[in-house]
């Protein structure tokens, strides 16, 4: 197993800079990004679903519990905060609800900066269900009084193993759409460059702003299932399903209606092309490549290890 890469030194935290309030502190793209935070000097407050599961570190303070549809608990976690990164909420039936809620908190307490983590095209009319959701998000976002930056994440390169079955096979209504899947590591790099724009001085140049966080070059499922193979040593194939076949597949998990439709969906907008898109914010933003795919599994062999217990 590859060795984590060393972290870079712990800087002074400097009491007078801006607090930044995390939330998903305990999670994969959260969790990072306070890491990264706390090592710039930068004042953190961690928020989590579970505090018991937020990291320990230099200049972070765990804010009071809250959940994002807690109106008066999220006031209560952000009062003091000048910027909210704004991880979205777990998938659900009310996670615009719950996502309006916690901007009207920041709102009322002062912050004056959200930083929200969405989706690769977020729109109204979106194949992916959820990222429709993103899409409301950031239209309400828009019309508070406080400043913002959207971060339009692909789909994780985590995802493409952890969608592999244990039998090998990669399945799914994706057709020979592309992806230009992201890493977590790289979205928390350009993630705290934006949020660092403020550590010093008011510094604008992010506002508005609507930065597209995709890796360096956009394949095909079938192209994915053949990296795969390569590192595993076996043979990982693609199988591509009609809507119904997809369906079916899925109906085995119990999941309810709303949860498959995502999952489903989430493989169409892959065929649309609507996951193609391939830009250039990551380095423009980390100063850094983005990493592909065949770099990514070399690194987290973790990700494929269900994919080496052959039958």
């Amino acid at each position: 197993m590859n060795a984590p890469p060393p972290e870079d030194p712990v800087g002074p935290v400097n009491p007078e800079a801006p607090v930044v309030a995390v939330t998903g502190a305990s999670g994969a793209v959260g969790g990072r990004v306070a890491r990264r935070l706390a090592r710039a000097g930068v004042p953190v407050r961690l928020l989590g679903r579970d505090p018991a599961r937020l990291p320990e570190l230099p200049g972070a303070v765990a804010a009071p519990p809250a959940r994002y549809g807690d109106g008066e608990a999220m006031r209560r976690a952000l009062a003091g905060a000048h910027t909210l990164f704004l991880v979205s909420a777990h998938e659900s039936p009310y996670r615009v609800r719950e996502h309006t809620t916690a901007v009207d908190a920041a709102v009322a307490v002062g912050v004056e900066r959200i930083v929200y983590v969405s989706f690769l095209g977020a729109a109204p009319d979106a194949t992916f269900t959820f990222a429709r959701d993103h899409w409301h998000t950031e239209a309400y976002i828009r019309t508070a009084d406080v400043r913002h930056t959207f971060l339009r994440d692909s789909l994780y390169l985590a995802g493409l193993p952890a969608m592999t079955g244990s039998d090998g096979v990669l399945r799914g209504p994706g057709g020979d759409g592309r992806v230009a899947a992201v890493a977590h590591e790289d979205i928390a790099d350009a993630a705290t460059a934006v949020l660092l724009a403020d550590a010093e001085r008011v510094d604008t140049r992010h506002d508005g702003v609507t930065y597209d966080l995709t890796g360096p070059e956009a394949f095909t499922l079938a192209e994915a299932a053949e990296e795969l193979s390569r590192v595993t040593g076996r043979t990982v194939t693609y199988v591509p399903e009609t809507r119904e076949e997809a369906y079916a597949s899925r109906a085995q998990y119990g999941a309810e209606d709303w949860e498959v439709t995502g999952w489903v969906t989430s493989y169409e907008a892959i065929a649309t092309g609507e996951m193609a898109t391939v830009s250039d914010a990551v380095p423009d933003l980390t100063g850094h490549p983005a990493t592909d795919l065949a770099t990514y599994l070399r690194e987290h062999p973790d990700s494929y290890r269900h994919l080496l217990k052959q039958s």
